[in-house]
């Protein structure tokens, strides 16, 4: 069985008249939106079937448990990356952020730090000062990897007087598309243990991996045990408006997810789960084509800057569909943003929309790092793709 691409069934007129969701009305009708994580795509026939077979069955009562989904994740795991989660030791939860808020109050009080590594997806800073965390930034290299020294230090100013500190690692990392290594997620693993620093690992992207790439899950690394994890198909399979994702935790980390409120995962919706459920089990063939897809558009991405932009900088991503572009070498002022807050009319990202009529993710919101930059989800259709740099490129030289 083959499934087309699904990024190239649907024109721009389609997804305007299609589309409600906020990547398609945050900006005026004239603007093409590459902002925000949502895809361009047809969705997976198996989703489509089992959200419509239950409404046709009106199973649209309670979430029963998580069981179902953390059986339907397992196998999805064996079979993607080589690794058998405890299907015991799991959550279901509304979503990945209010998961990993949740787990974050398990292993941290009040006036706690919780150390990330910018730029990073922005509300982890705005659901971190939401819970009366701080936030302690640990940048990544200049080659957008984990700097583990720096990660030493932060781990260390984290726990100073004896606080209790946790990690919030984004696995694959939002928004480089950098995919962290096993050596490097040991290496972490062994500084998170010397500090007394708890993991949470936000591994929604796990899924969105190309090939000649392996995911490798935080809790399936030597000293991992006490961390935790949260996942979802939401992102690979375009979800996003069908909320729930489970919270895994290693064995030594057991004790803590047991006291997860169980209110916390009356928020999931059942037709959701039964939505992730069909994604993980029965969407694989449609998630490869999505892959493939994407695999042309992240390597178009690179000759289109080439061609339009040779100014701005990019970095081909190992995993997401997400881009990352340096556009420092344009010369356009970036103001200061608070990191976490989203805006979409500062900086590049504001040239871009008012002049180019793109929307794309301004840089300064991911934290320190992000001034100059752009986020450019690149999950379109390749026509799509092609008329937005172009315009930004057209727009660039004439600033």
């Amino acid at each position: 069985m083959t499934v087309a691409n699904p990024l190239e069934q649907l024109t721009e007129a389609d997804l305007r008249e299609q589309r409600t969701s906020v990547k398609w009305r945050a900006f005026p009708p004239d603007v093409l939106p590459l902002w925000v994580a949502e895809q361009d795509s047809v969705l997976a026939e198996p989703v489509v079937r089992a959200v419509v077979d239950a409404m046709h069955r009106g199973d649209t009562g309670y979430v029963a448990s998580g069981q179902d989904y953390a059986e339907a994740l397992a196998s999805f795991a064996v079979d993607r990356w080589g690794w058998t989660p405890d299907t015991e030791h799991t959550a279901i939860v509304p979503d990945v952020m209010i998961g990993v808020t949740e787990l974050l109050r398990l292993v941290t009080g009040p006036g706690d730090n919780v150390v990330v590594n910018c730029p990073v997806y922005p509300p982890f800073y705005a659901f971190v000062r939401s819970m009366d965390r701080r936030i302690v930034e640990s940048p990544l290299t200049p080659e957008l990897r984990l700097d583990l020294d720096d990660l030493a230090r932060a781990f260390g100013e984290a726990t100073a007087g004896g606080r209790r500190a946790a990690y919030l690692l984004c696995s694959p990392h939002n928004p480089t598309g950098t995919l962290h290594t096993a050596s490097e997620l040991e290496a972490v693993a062994a500084l998170a243990e010397e500090h007394g620093v708890r993991v949470v690992a936000d591994e929604i992207h796990a899924p969105l991996v190309y090939s000649g790439h392996t995911f490798v899950p935080y809790l399936s690394v030597p000293g991992g045990e006490r961390g935790m994890s949260m996942m979802s198909a939401s992102k690979g399979w375009n979800l996003a408006g069908l909320k729930s994702a489970l919270a895994l935790a290693g064995p030594e980390a057991w004790g803590d997810l047991a006291r997860l409120p169980e209110e916390v995962g009356h928020g999931a919706s059942h037709l959701a789960v039964q939505a992730h459920v069909a994604a993980y089990r029965d969407g694989g063939i449609w998630l490869d084509a999505l892959l493939e897809g994407l695999d042309g558009n992240r390597h178009l991405l690179a000759d289109l800057l080439a061609e339009h932009l040779p100014r701005v900088g990019y970095r081909v991503p190992d995993a997401t569909y997400l881009a990352w572009l340096d556009c420092r070498g344009l010369g356009i002022e970036d103001p200061p943003l608070e990191p976490g807050l989203v805006s979409l009319s500062v900086g590049p990202a504001a040239m871009f929309a008012a002049t180019a009529k793109v929307g794309l993710s301004a840089g300064t919101a991911f934290g320190t790092g992000g001034s100059g930059h752009v986020r450019l989800n690149l999950a379109t259709s390749q026509a799509i793709l092609t008329e937005a740099v172009e315009r930004m490129g057209r727009a660039a030289a004439d600033h």
